[in-house]
């Protein structure tokens, strides 16, 4: 039994539903201080944060991740207890395998393996986990980065173990993220009786025009990265309940995904826009859940791509689709960012999943890429 498998199980075994940490940053960090790395624990609110540095001087490599973990759902419907990692075949079973124990995992046991083969570095290494990046992401990764530019901590490169891969581990790598604004809009209207619209103003009516345009909003992506920023309603909500009554109001959610050749004053210019243009009264609330980024150096692509070629035998292919992750809050600051973690297929749903074999690759994977960055020819 490896290493990288014995303490996957281990934070497997801790229930860190968002925004529980359930003693896995406590444990990770046991393990580093032991290996010499200085341990700065950060709680937000209910968020546990760990940031864990070793390393005097030049750039500074840190691995990013999480310890919470989404609910498992009905646990009837689970082949075996979610929170003991049960191996099933080639397989190890239980939530969080995937997303993201098992990458939290690799990234101690190969810092671990590498000081022990390298003691001497060339820059430094970091460790920075949350609790809070399944949920709503608020006192997580973003706090601490605001900590890390008050001391003037400056983060070159940047490997978030997101499971990116689709077939075969590190068969994809993720480079950039779109970026995420949101919008709840209140449509005003005159609630009355049906049998009397002359009396009422029906704003399902009076926003039908408007909403045909907002679905078919699309921003062109020009930096030939992204998929082209797409407009979509999550949800619309209008009436009483009752047949005969008019409603008042319409709420209604969108969200854009949108690449950095949109800015999110162009998305809000180009939305309220169409609304004005028909005289409608409405009240609209915007949400800012992260700006896109994209990492067009090569110096982390290559070490990255380099070290998956040597272990698996494969070129990954570098992609930016998917969802958001706290890659976003870190590409600011100018850090090169790259994510690259085990099969995705799995991720949140019930008897998520790892190949055990993964395990072991992605530590060597993980050790590889140290290597290239902090040690010299």
């Amino acid at each position: 039994m490896s290493n990288t498998l014995d303490l996957t199980k281990e934070l497997i075994s801790r229930k860190s539903v968002t925004p529980e940490d359930a003693g896995c940053q406590q444990l990770i960090a046991e393990r580093l201080s032991k290996i010499g790395f200085k341990i700065e624990n950060l709680q937000y609110g209910e968020v546990k944060n760990l940031w864990a540095t070793i390393g005097n001087s030049g750039p500074l490599f840190v691995f990013l991740g999480h310890t919470d973990v989404v609910p498992t759902g009905p646990i009837e419907n689970w082949e075996s207890d979610p929170f003991v990692a049960t191996e099933k075949g080639n397989l190890l079973v239980g939530r969080g395998t995937a997303d993201m124990k098992s990458s939290v995992a690799a990234f101690i046991t190969s810092i671990e393996a590498f000081l022990e083969d390298q003691p001497t570095l060339t820059g430094r290494i970091g460790v920075l986990l949350t609790s809070d990046e399944e949920g709503p992401a608020i006192d997580g990764v973003t706090k601490v980065i605001d900590y890390l530019e008050e001391k003037n901590e400056k983060i070159t490169w940047c490997l978030v173990g997101e499971p990116t891969s689709d077939k075969s581990l590190g068969d994809v790598i993720k480079i950039g993220r779109r970026g995420s604004v949101s919008a709840k809009i209140n449509i005003i209207g005159t609630q009355g009786h049906v049998a009397y619209p002359e009396r009422a103003n029906n704003p399902i009516h009076s926003f039908a025009a408007p909403l045909s345009e907002l679905s078919q909003l699309i921003w062109k992506d020009e930096t030939g990265e992204f998929q082209d920023s797409a407009l979509q309603i999550s949800n619309i909500n209008a009436g009483t309940g009752a047949t005969n009554v008019i409603p008042g109001n319409l709420i209604l959610d969108l969200n854009v995904r949108y690449s950095p050749s949109t800015s999110v004053e162009m998305i809000q210019t180009d939305i309220e826009s169409i609304i004005k243009k028909y005289n409608i009264d409405y009240e609209i609330h915007w949400d800012i859940g992260g700006k896109p980024f994209l990492t067009l150096e090569k110096e982390l692509i290559d070490a990255i791509g380099e070290s998956i070629h040597e272990i698996t035998g494969s070129s990954p292919k570098c992609t930016t689709n998917g969802g958001t992750s706290d890659g976003r809050f870190v590409a600011p600051t100018g850090a090169q960012v790259v994510e690259l973690g085990p099969g995705n297929a799995s991720i949140h749903k019930v008897n998520e999943s790892v190949k055990i074999e993964d395990l072991e690759n992605l530590f060597k994977i993980y050790k590889k890429i140290l290597s290239k960055l902090l040690t010299t020819d």
